[in-house]
């Protein structure tokens, strides 16, 4: 084969005349492209972290304060050394080595960048002390008082330069504040109250007193260190106690996952499907080695954490015995697909450049068109990554660290990211709404257990007929900084790369592109049986999933605002009223801590005597007004995002805990209590990629997770645009207590019986409004069909 001549640099053979020397010119070529391609990117990321260390100053900043340093000293006839190589010299024989021009010229650059430095550095410590300040989030809704108008001037004053690189902002946030324990005592209490009976509580209340006078200021002390000490009191705990020292399976208990369009299917063709998203995906890394994307801002001015993008790309989660790690690379030039029990592995750049989408397909469709067959235990290795922690790294450790496994598995966990070619069909069918949903969100939350790679940072999954997803490992980073990449590639594939007629990828296929190269693998038949055991664990959790999708398009947030009430607490009183017609429960709903530095996530205890009482006024049919209960769930989320969340500082107190050897009743019973409902919404974080207004169609139909109790849901929602909310539900089988598409029902109910209390029919712009959005919803709907018309028509002309 061609591409296996010129894998080799040189070849030499041994004659009696002596040895000849054959060097391969194209293979020192690739060889010279590809150092010169690692030191252009050593040389970006050493730029980027000057540029990042001296924000909000600038080199542009530097030359400009010296320049008006010293023609200001030049001006009034001054020393601009401020007469620091006089003091020098009383020590040191500097005029030996300088005249007293150049030691002018000299001292005055150092003064001047040492002035440069003073004011970049008052600069960042003002906008760190700014963005401390979180009382622009409490103001009414539409108002925007003087002293938030004065605040917002001076944030984007000492922000600096217009254009932020994604990591500038990182050392002027501020860090995450401690609360006292008497006040997370207080608020946890607020929390249990609906959820508890009268005895109940004061048990409860009787042991949070006892806690707050006794251990807890022993153990908030040591915290205390810790938040003086560490840049966040809680991620990495978060990160090793929650996620990485987990022994049971991260399939479905940990991995999420993201979906394609719902309604628009831009090719049917498996390899150009994934030529596009491969080649988005590693322009998105190009710009992310380059910190060439935009750090979050909140109303464009507040910036948001970008800590957790460092480790989206070359990342692994590595097993152990008694905790996982998580393996990061620098660079990684490959990625590894899999198809049809098959591994191969696919380098991602020829003559220093990246592959082009075609280049990319042409590279999948070899692989589709490759006959061999797995080898002995190969189809089903990954099966390990699903199942239990300890068997995986006992036979990761024993079988697979070893001769050419080890090398095959290096290339997998050094990869910049896992691709799965499947072999079946996932799509939304208009004919089959319901089964075809439930169908594609297993498959992309578990597949078959074995083709997923669970352990890298993200799986890409390209079907057969050209549908595709991701399931990401959620140790790494949490669900918002996926889906800022996800959302760059659905918004590149259709519109900025597009397909030809034919469905290919636009562009000409390589001339002379190396093939890929399949993994090799030796797997004993002890390694067989492990991988079999950890296959029948992750099947039976697999099997037990229920999973429910709901478009929901009745209405969206345009009609949501219209009635004055904020869209994320309509839904969760929504999903409160859905579930109390059968019980309340303890709710967990994910709000981000970003706005401080290495901040991940916090809980809002969405189940409040105010939603409760709303809730029950709703089945009694004596309705009571959604405001009260609404605006005690904002302030909620205010308070999880600005650091007076409760269940972090809980969490942190118990590890503490731990590590004193000191046992508290209260922390444990806390700890215990199971999330019978956990909820996330699913944001869209780059509105200006997508054209809402006009094809809300292309978009991302969100994403979702497996049920966090045995006996709970598991909700994911994604507000699209003005008309559409899109619901992930998960459940499982084996609980008597809980169905998902039952759950569902009760969901479209409720967000249905809270609408009608606003009386539309009294409203006549509302109505309007109402009517308008129902047209728009099947307008969307019969385009939708159009296109699913037309590509069937395209697919069987091509057959033809």
């Amino acid at each position: 084969m061609a591409e296996a001549h010129q894998a080799v640099a040189f070849q030499f053979t041994v004659s009696p005349d002596g040895i000849d020397l054959q060097l391969s010119h194209e293979a020192l070529r690739q060889i010279y492209l590809s150092g010169l391609h690692s030191w252009k990117k050593k040389f970006i990321r050493f730029k980027n972290g000057v540029m990042t260390g001296v924000y909000p100053g600038s080199p542009t900043g530097l030359m400009l304060v010296v320049g008006l340093y010293m023609g200001r000293a030049k001006y009034v006839q001054a020393d601009p050394s401020l007469a620091l190589f006089t003091k020098v010299g009383a020590h040191l024989p500097v005029s030996r080595y300088m005249s007293f021009e150049k030691q002018q010229v000299v001292g005055g650059v150092l003064v001047g960048t040492g002035l440069w430095v003073a004011i970049f550095f008052t600069m960042r410590t003002a906008l760190k002390w700014l963005l401390s300040w979180h009382g622009w989030m409490y103001a009414h809704h539409g108002t925007v008082s003087w002293r938030t108008r004065i605040w917002l001037v001076l944030v984007k004053i000492f922000s600096g330069r217009r254009n932020p690189q994604l990591y500038s902002f990182q050392t002027s946030l501020p860090h995450l504040p401690l609360p006292s324990v008497k006040d997370t005592i207080n608020r946890y209490l607020e929390s249990a109250h609906p959820l508890m009976d009268d005895e109940q509580y004061l048990r409860m209340e009787g042991l949070a007193k006892d806690f707050e006078k006794g251990l807890g200021p022993k153990l908030q002390w040591y915290l205390k260190l810790k938040s003086w000490w560490a840049t966040n009191y809680v991620s990495d705990w978060w990160e090793e106690y929650i996620y990485l020292r987990g022994r049971g399976p991260i399939m479905v208990n940990s991995n999420y996952y993201a979906m394609d369009f719902l309604y628009v299917f831009p090719t049917s063709l498996q390899a150009a499907r994934a030529g596009n998203a491969i080649h988005a995906i590693m322009l998105y890394r190009r710009m992310l080695d380059r910190a060439q994307i935009k750090p979050l801002m909140l109303q464009n001015t507040i910036p948001m954490c970008s800590a957790q993008y460092e480790r989206m790309f070359n990342t692994s989660r590595i097993p152990g015995v008694d905790t996982d790690t998580i393996q990061h690379i620098q660079d990684s030039r490959h990625i590894v697909v899999y198809h049809r029990g098959r591994y191969f592995k696919v380098p991602m750049f020829y003559d220093g450049k990246v592959l082009s989408p075609r280049a990319v397909e042409q590279q999948m469709e070899r692989i589709l068109a490759d006959p061999s067959e797995p080898q002995p235990g190969e189809e089903c290795l990954a099966a390990l990554t699903a199942g239990d922690r300890v068997p995986w790294a006992e036979a990761r450790e024993a079988y697979l660290r070893q001769g050419r496994n080890q090398q095959a598995l290096d290339t997998v966990e050094k990869a910049a990211f896992f691709v799965t070619l499947d072999d079946t069909e996932q799509r939304y069918k208009a004919e089959d709404p319901v089964r075809s949903l439930d169908s594609y969100a297993k498959s992309l939350l578990h597949g078959k257990c074995y083709d997923r790679w669970f352990d890298k940072s993200f799986n890409l999954i390209v079907f057969r007929n050209g549908t595709m997803g991701l399931n990401a490992e959620h140790s790494w980073a949490d669900a918002p900084i996926i889906g800022h990449l996800w959302e760059h590639v659905l918004s590149m594939d259709p519109v900025k790369l597009g397909y030809t007629e034919e469905g290919h990828c636009k562009g000409n296929p390589h001339p002379s592109l190396p093939g890929p190269q399949r993994l090799q693998w030796n797997i004993p038949a002890e390694c067989q049986t492990a991988i079999a055991s950890s296959l029948m664990v992750a099947k039976a959790l697999a099997d037990d999933v229920d999973s429910h999708i709901i478009p929901f398009n009745c209405f969206g947030k345009g009609l949501i605002k219209k009635c004055r009430t904020s869209p994320d607490a309509f839904i969760q009183i929504a999903l409160q009223l859905a579930h109390f017609r059968g019980r309340f429960c303890l709710t967990y709903e994910a709000s981000m801590t970003r706005m401080f530095r290495e901040g991940r996530t916090e809980t809002v205890r969405s189940c409040t005597v105010e939603t409760c009482a709303f809730a029950r006024s709703m089945v009694e049919d004596n309705p009571v007004s959604i405001l009260e209960a609404a605006t005690r769930h904002q302030q909620l989320y205010r308070l999880a995002m600005t650091g007076g969340g409760i269940d972090r500082h809980l969490f942190c107190l118990y590890v503490v805990s731990k590590y004193l050897g000191e046992d508290s009743a209260f922390l444990k019973e806390v700890l215990s209590e199971p999330w019978r409902l956990s909820t996330s919404q699913t944001p869209l974080q780059q509105v200006e990629l997508f054209d809402l207004a006009r094809h809300p169609e292309y978009v991302s139909s969100g994403g979702g997770f497996g049920p966090v109790a045995d006996d709970g849901y598991g909700v994911s929602y994604i507000i699209l645009g003005e008309n559409l909310i899109n619901f992930h539900i998960s459940s499982k089988h084996s609980s008597p207590e809980t169905d998902s598409h039952r759950f569902g029902n009760l969901i479209k109910q409720a967000m249905l019986d809270i609408l009608a209390l606003f009386q539309l029919d009294a409203n006549p712009q509302l109505e309007l409004f109402h009517r308008l959005t129902q047209t728009k919803c099947c307008v969307m709907i019969l385009e939708c069909v159009l296109r699913s018309y037309n590509n069937k028509i395209r697919v069987y002309r091509n057959d033809l």
